[in-house]
């Protein structure tokens, strides 16, 4: 018996390395389809990225060039100058570098030329003066009166009509005249029912002058008063407003009427139309300078019937002055037979004379 193992034929190899070779052949083409059973993979999506450049540095405006710098023309070369003698000082042996020579001035015009004019730029016109308020005009000259005729004591009456604050009144007035050739005593009053009264009194004395007031005063609610110092020619208030120098006939607000009253009478040739009376006038807080104008004879209706007037106008010559009328009458003295008097916002009060009474 044979100790070696028996071998296959070379047939039955090739057959069972074909088979083997057959079966892997065939589990490759299997392996896509049980994959595919798994699931799909799912797919990948690519990351795209960007970079963002920084925003560009903020553009500087380039500086403006500088002027062009006029050259200066190059003065024309000196004269050459002969070497001086030698000198005895000895050079510094040090080298410094070259200094850049400054630039030579303009050249000077000859003597014999003249010098070209320099347009210069027009004179701007002088600035017109602000426009100021008008100057206000002269006081007049004071009249000096040297002959007065005063009428005896009289009582005169007056219908009084007027408007205040666009609010038209009736009220009734009188004037009381009274003197004894050195003393004198004056009182205006109005009073209107339900308002009351308003009174203006003046006393003093009667000098070669005329009227000399020592007191005036005028009262409604309450009293003020202006004191006359005659011998220091000086009168106060009692508004404590600042005194104020007496001028010579000073009057105040109601003697100045029987001051020129008296004037008339005395010399009435003296004041024809056109010519003027000023004298200065005191009231209860201040004093100033009251100018009448002479007007024409004029005849007037009052309530006592028809007189024979002349006519006094006071002319407002500052912004709040008041205007005033008189007609004074030469059947009564040359007293008032009417006098209105005119605010400076319209308000005004007329006084008509209704009778004459002893006082």
């Amino acid at each position: 018996m044979s100790l070696t193992k028996p071998t296959l034929p070379l047939r039955a190899l090739l057959l069972i390395g074909g088979g083997v070779a057959l079966a892997h052949l065939l589990l490759l083409r299997e392996l896509p389809a049980a994959l595919q059973v798994q699931g799909e993979a799912a797919p990948v999506r690519a990351l795209q990225t960007r970079s963002i450049p920084p925003p560009p540095p903020p553009v500087q405006a380039a500086p403006a060039p500088p002027p062009p710098v006029a050259r200066p023309k190059p003065r024309p070369a000196p004269p050459p100058v002969e070497a001086p003698p030698p000198s005895t000082t000895v050079a510094s042996l040090e080298t410094t570098e070259p200094v850049p020579a400054e630039p030579a001035p303009l050249p000077e015009p000859p003597a014999s030329a003249p010098e070209a004019p320099v347009a210069a730029p027009p004179t701007p016109p002088p600035p017109e003066p602000a426009a100021s308020a008008p100057a206000p005009p002269a006081p007049p000259v004071l009249t000096q009166a040297t002959a007065f005729v005063f009428p005896a004591p009289v009582r005169l009456l007056y219908e009084l009509s007027g408007e205040s604050k666009k609010l038209r009144y009736q009220a009734r007035g009188e004037l009381l005249w009274r003197q004894d050739g050195q003393h004198y005593d004056a009182q205006l009053q109005a009073s209107m029912l339900f308002f009351g009264s308003r009174t203006r009194t003046s006393n003093g004395q009667i000098t070669p002058s005329g009227l000399a007031p020592t007191r005036f005063s005028d009262k409604w609610r309450s009293e003020q008063a202006a004191h006359f110092d005659q011998e220091k020619h000086r009168v106060t208030f009692s508004a404590n407003t600042p005194e104020v120098a007496l001028q010579a006939a000073a009057q105040d607000q109601l003697s100045v009427i029987l001051q020129i009253a008296g004037m008339l009478a005395a010399d009435p040739a003296s004041y024809p139309a056109g010519s003027g009376i000023a004298l200065q006038t005191v009231g209860p807080k201040d004093a100033d300078i009251w100018a009448f104008s002479v007007e024409a004879p004029e005849k007037i209706r009052v309530p006592s019937g028809e007189l024979e007037t002349i006519k006094l106008i006071r002319k407002p010559r500052k912004e709040f002055d008041q205007k005033v009328e008189i007609w004074l009458a030469p059947s009564l003295g040359y007293l008032p037979a009417r006098l209105k008097i005119t605010n400076a916002n319209g308000d005004f009060i007329d006084q008509q004379l209704r009778g004459v009474e002893k006082p």
